[in-house]
């Protein structure tokens, strides 16, 4: 009888275990979620891809022109509107996107990753513009 005990009391703990991560993942994770960013920034008419496009796959983007221009040579990305941008974190991006805290820091946070774009490029000011 005792080792029935045991094993419910085993089962009720697990079950609690993953309930309580089901409503953080409902409910705690996600307040304040979406971030009310300004995008496009500053009264640009868009950023380099679509907003959705971006939310989702800004990382793999910036990883393509990481390895395009670094370790190909390349200079442009022509966008899917066919529009060429320079492939450059620090002129492309940070031209709009210059307050880190503000439009990086916020959405990383709250996702819960750690970019490492910043151990190579220098972060602007707060609101400054990159050159």
């Amino acid at each position: 009888m005792h080792g029935k005990a045991l094993v419910f009391a085993i089962i009720i703990v697990v079950l609690a275990f993953f309930a309580g991560l089901f409503v953080y993942s409902r409910v705690g994770a996600q307040a304040g979620w979406p971030l009310k960013l300004e995008v496009p920034p500053k009264g640009e008419k868009q950023c380099v891809e679509s907003k959705e496009y971006m939310r989702r796959h800004h990382v793999d983007l910036l990883i393509r022109w990481r390895d395009e221009r670094v370790r190909d040579g390349a200079l442009k990305y022509t966008a899917s509107d066919h529009k060429e941008y320079t492939m450059s974190l620090s002129q492309t991006c940070l031209g709009c996107h210059s307050n880190k805290a503000q439009f990086c820091d916020r959405c990383h946070d709250q996702m819960g990753v750690q970019p490492r774009c910043f151990d190579c490029h220098v972060q602007p000011e707060k609101g400054e513009a990159a050159q």
